[in-house]
């Protein structure tokens, strides 16, 4: 692709065994990854909140079964632009989009487009693990409930195929009724994300998604995230360098210009390490800037 520019809590048990024990789903391999076919096209994308410019003219594609990683120092918008992409920037109060966001070849931003519908699509892993207050088995029906699957059998099967996709299902099999807040930290963020998959979403937005666990979770999240390479099409903001260039085929460097984040540089992630062509982009990779 050519390179562009544009101007665990205190009292909390543990009620399975260490991450570092973790067992691995039968997880088969996706189709090859990196599709040259976007399945996201941002062009033109601004948004404000009131009268703060978060982001200012973005323009990229997210490429089919690939892992495109952002990076940049906080507060230059990148946990913005994962939220304009599946709408979630619409609950924020005074938040406005402008631009053009398009999921296989379909406008988010349409008025009659069922916002609902599109984060079933396209799900979002936050910074923070975030399990419903609830046991772990009904952290991973209620949604399918909410989408119209009822009948127990095929909630029993799904259960079991993204607990076991993430490598929880050994973990958690025997107690299944027990509260999900429970888990680690890790093991929390593994639950997410199987609730993501459960509802068999094409993307999946990360916001940051290891940098509240601790170094062995970290490793095991990390190693799921590669293997969902060429399943799902994966956005990840993160702010370790050397985990963007472990698992990202693409990356975009975001910062804060004239009063708006910018997308400074995009391209493969290997040129983006190794041959910077913006004096920016060299500074961040290079520990100089940021």
């Amino acid at each position: 692709m050519t390179t562009f520019f544009s101007d665990n809590v205190e009292g909390r048990e543990e009620i399975s065994p260490p991450e570092q024990a973790y067992t691995l789903g039968p997880l088969q391999a996706g189709p090859p990854c990196c599709t040259p076919e976007p399945v996201l096209s941002v062009n033109s994308l601004s948004l404000h909140y009131a009268d703060k410019t978060a982001l200012k003219n973005i323009s990229l594609d997210i490429y089919r079964g690939c892992i495109t990683a952002l990076i940049g120092p906080s507060g230059c918008g990148k946990t913005s632009f994962l939220s304009a992409l599946n709408r979630l920037s619409d609950l924020i109060p005074g938040c406005r989009v402008e631009g053009s966001v398009r999921f296989d070849g379909v406008d988010v931003r349409a008025a009659d487009l069922d916002a609902q519908h599109l984060r079933r699509n396209i799900g979002m892993i936050f910074q923070k693990p975030t399990p419903f207050p609830l046991s772990i088995r009904r952290n991973i029906e209620l949604p399918l409930r909410e989408h119209g699957m009822n009948r127990q059998a095929d909630l029993n099967e799904r259960l079991q195929q993204v607990l076991q996709d993430v490598g929880l299902w050994e973990e958690v099999k025997d107690r299944l009724e027990s509260p999900a807040q429970a888990l680690s930290g890790g093991q929390q963020q593994r639950l997410c994300i199987a609730r993501a998959l459960a509802l068999q979403p094409k993307v999946l937005l990360m916001d940051e998604p290891c940098s509240a666990l601790d170094p062995l979770s970290s490793a095991v999240v990390e190693d799921l995230i590669k293997r969902l390479k060429g399943r799902y099409t994966i956005v990840i903001v993160t702010h370790n360098l050397a985990q963007a260039r472990r698992i990202a085929n693409y990356a975009g460097l975001f910062w804060m210009q004239e009063q708006g984040g910018r997308l400074i540089e995009f391209g493969r992630c290997q040129q983006i390490f190794d041959a910077p062509v913006h004096h920016l982009t060299a500074a961040y990779v290079n520990g100089q800037r940021g």
